[in-house]
């Protein structure tokens, strides 16, 4: 079952995020880095911020995450988010993947009950037409 309604825009891949949308079409969640200094960054981008390399590879993380700084959305900024209000928008990060950020949903738990430094697991939100959205939920209910 699909976290917001199927009215949900889904996401719209282009050249530098493709591979990330890939990847979490097949459930995995990767993160891009630099081929010459290891630097991970989120969003993807053509270019490292630290070396200015072209070459790119990708990090796999295990989906462990800790809630770095998150919100309550208490007004819908879509009607296919109605249902779910009020809802938690976090930033998350890895402790897999150092320096990497992910804007995402934490679900399964009263949004009055998150805190920062809340250790999550990840979870896969099937989206349709072949998409998952990577959303976490505290690690204790995984």
């Amino acid at each position: 079952m699909a976290y917001f309604s199927e009215a949900m825009p889904a996401p719209h891949p282009n050249f530098d995020d493709r591979d990330f949308w890939a990847a979490c079409a097949e459930k995995r969640l990767q993160f891009q880095a630099c081929a010459e200094c290891s630097t991970a960054r989120h969003p993807p981008t053509p270019v490292c911020p630290r070396c200015r390399s072209f070459k790119v590879t990708w990090k796999l993380t295990a989906g462990r995450a800790e809630v770095y700084t998150h919100t309550t959305v208490h007004h819908a900024s879509h009607e296919a988010v109605k249902p779910n209000l009020p809802y938690v928008v976090a930033v998350v990060t890895f402790p897999d993947v150092p320096g990497v950020r992910l804007v995402t949903n934490v679900t399964d738990i009263d949004p009055k009950e998150v805190r920062i430094g809340m250790q999550l697991a990840l979870w896969w939100d099937v989206i349709g037409g072949g998409m998952h959205i990577p959303r976490f939920k505290p690690s204790s209910s995984a």
